[in-house]
Parts: C-alpha cells; structure tokens; sequence
C-alpha cells in the first residue's frame, strides 16, 4: 500500500492508477481505442492493441491489485470469463475440488466446458478439514473456494484449506465475490489466485458486467496475461472505468449493506414463519468463529427457508420494494430462488445432496432504510401463508 496512505477506505480511492499524469485529470479518462499509434517499428509508447493493453484498464487491474494485496490483476469481460481463464491454467488429466455450494456458473463450466477439455472436478466439503483432505487425490491439482459460499453461506478456513493445499501442490483458488477485499482478503490467508465477479459489490450498481482476477506471483501473472490476452476476453475501457468508479465508494456501501444486512438477519430468525436462517454474522452460524478470523464481518447476503404453510410464489409475488431477480451486490434489494435460477444448472439431485432445496431464498440486502426492507418482507411473509 502507498506510503501515503494505510487505511483501506482510502486506498479504494486512491489505489493504483487514479489520475491522469498528461493532464491532472482527478479519474483516469476512458481511452476509447482499439489501437495505438507506434513511432517507428517496434518503437511503442507502452501500449499496441486493447485487447492486449488499455490505460483505462491498466488502472483498473492496478487498484484491483493493490486492494487484494496481490502481484497482478486482470480484468474479463464477466466473473465467468474470470474464472474460464483461471481454469485454463490447468490441462488435460487434471481435477478441481470445488466447494460444496458455490455458483451454479462455475459448475455449469467445469461440468460442460471444461470437461471436453480432460479436466474434470469432484465436488468437495471444504468446510471439513478431513473430509476435504481425503479428497485430494493424485489428479486434483486446484481447489476452488466460496467462503462464505453461494447460497448456503457457507463457511471455509480459508488458510487452513490453503495450508494443507500447498502441501499437496495444490493451487488455491477463492472466489471473494460476497465479501470484496473490503471485508476478506484472501491472498493474505494463502490463497494463490482470488476471483470477483466484479458485477456485484464492486460495480455496485447493477449496470456494469464485469470479472476481476488477482495473483499473488510472477510465474501466475506472467501464465495469465498470456492467457488473457490470447483468449481475449478483456474488459473493455468504458466498463472499467465505470467498476472504478464503483470502486470508489465501496466502503461506505459496504458498511450500509452490512449494518441492513445484519439486521435483516435478525429479523428473519425471529420471525416464527422462517425455519432457517444462513448468514455468518448470526453467532449460532455454521463457522462464526471462522468467519470473524478471517473476515471484517458477516458479510451482506442472507439466504432463508419459511415453514411448511408458506408459498415463496406467493412470497415473491407480493414484495413490493425488494426485486426478484437474478444477480445481487447492488443498491437495491433483490431477491432469488436459487433452485430455479442462480442454480439451476445443477442437477437436483445434487442440490439436494448439498441442501440447496426448493424452498431456499437467497435475499441481497441493498442500502435502503432497513424499515423499509424489513416491512417489504414482513408483508410478504403475511401474504405467504395459505
């Protein structure tokens, strides 16, 4: 981190590239070109092409970098072209263990992309440290991690996992898409390469696609700006200057969602319609303890089930201020049915296995006065019962 600088909440705003030298500009300009004029044969001026290099880019994949803590960020076109490019660091006869519930969209890719490939996967509690051992085998050559995961929240030791990862050659892989390097740096707990979907909390906005990738050495940087490059699926300027702007006010954001979100929790595990409550920040959760080590706080997102008498198409037919919709991380409450959405690319006998059921509601707490929200959902809860 700068030496003029310590604190997180600054750095998201004046991390890696954030003004323009040539002209002072306070935000680095959105430098809308596909080429570059050169000088003379193999005489450039730092740049040649946008798929391979952009300022507005670069920028981005320097203050990306400076908040995970890492050696080299990467900007892709989306959180799944993140991960494909993170995946296609492995070959032919290898095989990933991959949390027990994480994102259908990594699933669906490992399932039906990566497996025309040789490169296949089991999926694996890393949430238990001796079940997890005893699934690496000689073939598993990468471990990709949610903590806490999607949609379940659950939670994993992340430096734990990454300790006995490394002593079996394994490279660690952590999705920080729910917490952002605001609330949980992985890299710091071991974690070789972090991922984001940079859609959510750090676009923040629901009106920017984009993923984000962090390495924590020069051999992984160098491998994925090959594969960067050569595959292209690079964010373009205009988007990232829109994620830096997100960026930007990250922390205030975070600290709203946070304090909505810990409330709606507590709402929710009081209220006698709801059966379950998953959210780290409740002390009785799966992996509390882990949580508060390894992370700022719970987080922001809070999945639920109601009891038998309750209708969720009922449920979702009568919020009024919070949206069913797909995705999550912005300003505005939304909420999913992941068994029909999020996650659907999952076979249901999977889900079932994993506890992803039918009745399962995954809520994204927005920034909107928590009475508000909390009243949306009481209401819909009432209106639910048959």
């Amino acid at each position: 981190m700068s030496r003029y600088y310590e604190h997180p909440e600054t750095a998201l705003i004046h991390g890696g590239i954030s003004t323009d030298e040539r002209t002072g500009a306070v935000n680095v300009p959105i430098y809308q070109t596909s080429t570059y004029q050169q000088d003379g044969l193999g005489k450039m001026r730092g740049y040649e092409y946008s798929r391979t290099g952009n300022p507005t880019r670069e920028a981005l994949e320097k203050l990306i970098a400076e908040l995970e803590g890492g050696l080299a960020g990467f900007a892709f076109g989306s959180g799944m072209a993140a991960i494909t490019a993170v995946l296609s660091l492995l070959k032919s006869g290898d095989r990933v263990l991959i949390s027990s519930n994480v994102y259908g969209g990594t699933f669906r890719v490992l399932d039906k992309v990566f497996d025309h490939f040789g490169i296949t996967y089991t999926i694996a509690d890393t949430a238990d440290l001796a079940k997890y051992k005893s699934q690496i085998t000689a073939d598993v050559k990468a471990v990709i991690i949610e903590s806490p995961a999607n949609p379940l929240m659950t939670v994993t030791d992340i430096a734990a996992v990454a300790e006995i990862s490394h002593r079996h050659g394994l490279l660690v892989i952590v999705d920080n898409t729910f917490m952002t390097p605001y609330l949980q740096k992985p890299l710091s707990l071991g974690a070789d390469i972090v991922v984001h979907s940079a859609t959510k909390y750090l676009g923040g906005h629901s009106d920017v696609v984009a993923g984000l990738a962090v390495v924590n050495s020069g051999e992984l940087a160098q491998k994925l700006a090959f594969i960067q490059n050569s595959t292209g699926g690079v964010l373009g300027p205009f988007d990232s200057f829109l994620l830096i702007r997100g960026i930007k006010t990250l922390a205030v954001r975070m600290d709203r969602h946070v304090e909505n979100a810990q409330k709606a929790a507590e709402f929710l595990k009081h209220h006698p319609a709801v059966k379950t409550v998953y959210y780290p920040g409740l002390p009785d959760a799966q992996g509390y303890e882990i949580n508060r080590r390894q992370a700022k706080n719970g987080g922001v997102m809070i999945s639920f089930e109601l009891h038998e008498g309750y209708d969720i198409r009922r449920f979702f037919e009568h919020l009024h201020l919070i949206m069913l919709a797909e995705s999550l991380g912005g300003v505005e409450s939304l909420v999913c049915h992941p068994a029909t959405m999020t996650h659907a690319s999952i076979p249901a006998e999977i889900r079932r296995q994993i506890g992803i059921t039918d009745g399962l509601i995954r809520l994204s707490t927005g920034i909107e006065n928590i009475a508000d929200i909390l009243a949306d959902l009481s209401q819909a809860i009432t209106s639910a019962k048959q």
